[in-house]
């Protein structure tokens, strides 16, 4: 038992498990596991295309373990910008990973040496063999047996709910990172904590500015496989159902000096924005270092940056941050680098 005027639930979260694919730790295994294998596997099989599955794939194809993806939907890294997984997509097959999109694994048989999955395809139903199935479907929150049902604190979704200062339906208790909603990365979940803190400092007096909530439409994204993939805000399907005129500029590495000179040309910036006031409205990034890239982005747009502003400061040269601005001057018909 533990008493507090403040308590602040952050369980985290672990490995979904589907009912198809039951984790046991061996032969099949969560993304805690896949960083400790005892010895590599000469092949495997990942469920799931999001960052955990694209990173893992990337990582054992790398060290020469036979990788196969399969995905539910229409594409891998389904929550990125379309051209961005058409782009991850092609390089994967350059490397040797075998994608199946639009796929489904129905059953693991874990009785034999290796695995057996049954993949339902838009082709029909194929079996898989394998030394070991990584489930990488996504993760579940750590609810459970932690006294929520007793104290009547409010779930949603398999999530605790929250308000903008992450307080719970119960007064005093808060949850934050991957047992609220949001984005589960380790920076959203810090985020949250510092702005929950100052914000019951703020209520006792104790602190003299009322923290601002999270704006999650400007958490960036950052996936580490190779190529690299970096997001934030609007893609450009989104843009288009929010209601926006759009203008979209994509600058590709390979007229990049500075990736041409590390020998990394694959991947481009994409930027998108707002036609009428000149609002950025997101950026997609793959290639060589665009998870130090993402952050001009996010700043930009939390600074309320107009596209004019981003191309009158000075890029140095030759870096890979000069093709966001080269990528924004596609977008306005003023490219002179292409």
């Amino acid at each position: 038992m533990h008493e507090a005027k403040h308590i602040i639930l952050a369980t985290g979260a672990r490995s979904k498990e589907l009912p198809s694919l039951k984790i046991d730790g061996k032969k099949v295994i969560g993304y805690r596991q896949a960083m400790v294998l005892p010895e590599q596997p000469k092949s495997m099989i990942i469920v799931g295309s999001g960052a955990i599955g694209v990173e893992f794939a990337y990582f054992y194809n790398s060290i020469g373990t036979k990788v196969t993806i399969v995905e539910f939907l229409p594409r891998i890294v389904p929550v990125e910008d379309e051209d961005i997984s058409k782009e991850l997509g092609k390089v994967y097959k350059k490397k040797g990973i075998d994608v199946l999109t639009s796929s489904e694994v129905t059953s693991v048989d874990t009785s034999g040496n290796g695995v057996k999955a049954k993949v339902k395809t838009s082709d029909g139903e194929i079996t898989l063999e394998a030394d070991v199935v990584l489930s990488a479907v996504g993760v579940v929150a750590n609810i459970e047996n932690i006294g929520l049902e007793d104290l009547s604190v409010k779930t949603e979704r398999g999530k605790i709910a929250v308000d903008k200062y992450y307080q719970t339906s119960v007064p005093g208790i808060y949850a934050i990172g991957d047992c609220a909603p949001g984005q589960a990365l380790a920076h959203v979940a810090s985020k949250e904590g510092i702005i929950c803190v100052e914000q019951i400092a703020f209520t006792e007096k104790k602190y003299k500015h009322q923290p601002e909530p999270l704006d999650y439409n400007n958490v960036p994204g950052c996936t580490y496989c190779s190529p690299e993939v970096a997001s934030v805000g609007y893609t450009e399907k989104a843009a288009k159902e929010a209601g926006y005129e759009i203008k979209v500029g994509k600058f590709p590495l390979s007229a990049s000096g500075k990736a041409s000179a590390a020998g990394a040309t694959e991947g481009f910036i994409k930027v998108i924005f707002d036609a009428k006031y000149g609002e950025w409205l997101g950026s997609h990034m793959i290639g060589y270092n665009v998870t130090e890239l993402i952050a001009e982005t996010v700043l930009g747009r939390k600074l309320e940056t107009t596209y004019q502003e981003v191309l009158d400061a000075i890029h140095p040269h030759p870096t890979i941050s000069e093709s966001v601005k080269d990528a924004i001057e596609v977008a306005y018909g003023e490219a002179i680098h292409l």
